[in-house]
């Protein structure tokens, strides 16, 4: 009989712990700062939460004030036991946030009907063949 219940714990535990993601702060940072174009360390990780099936969603806030929400999965414990530790994490995803403040008045880039321009203040190939010019 204590076997029996030794087993079925052990056996809950297993499967609880199987649908955590298993990527750790670290590996959360660098690929956010890939995603964002930013150095780890000029951004904060902020409102992480975790779904089942390894998916988790963040916040977040760079020094200059830009804000992202982002995610990425992250392989479980189960999957990494099953795979031998063969299943990667995803890259992030992130999309930057419009604060409302900007000249803009919050709207996407290109709904103020202003013709967009590159780097040196002018339209390059990549946007006149967009039809953005």
């Amino acid at each position: 009989m204590r076997f029996r219940l030794l087993t079925s714990v052990t056996s809950a535990l297993i499967m609880i712990s199987g649908c955590a993601a298993t990527i750790d702060q670290g590996g959360l940072e660098q690929r956010t700062a890939q995603a964002i174009g930013r150095t780890v360390g000029e951004f904060t990780i902020l409102d992480r939460s975790e779904e089942t099936g390894g998916r988790i969603n963040y916040t977040v806030k760079t020094g200059d004030g830009a804000t992202y929400r982002c995610y990425l999965y992250g392989a479980t414990g189960l999957q990494r036991a099953v795979s031998f530790g063969q299943i990667p994490h995803s890259d992030a995803v992130c999309t930057a946030m419009l604060s409302g403040k900007k000249g803009n008045g919050g709207q996407a880039p290109g709904a103020t009907g202003a013709s967009p321009t590159g780097a040196g203040g002018q339209c390059n190939a990549l946007l006149r063949a967009a039809g953005r010019c």
